[in-house]
């Protein structure tokens, strides 16, 4: 699923998480239970659970306005 149809759901602390460690090669528990949750992907371990495209829809996000 395209992150742009799960990143509303996704829970502002996780938001903040990934803004803060862009691009990061592994996430923590809570953020990989936050994503999921909102509908993203249910990964197998921590890594490569985001792509590319995904870290760079990030980066545009204005915290300001979740």
């Amino acid at each position: 699923m395209e992150i742009f149809m799960w990143w509303l759901d996704l829970d502002l602390a996780s938001k903040e998480w990934l803004r803060e460690n862009l691009r990061a090669t592994e996430l923590p528990l809570p953020v990989l239970q936050g994503i999921a949750e909102a509908g993203g992907p249910h990964p197998a371990d921590v890594s490569g659970v985001l792509t590319g495209a995904d870290w760079d829809f990030i980066a545009t996000q204005s915290e300001y306005v979740d």
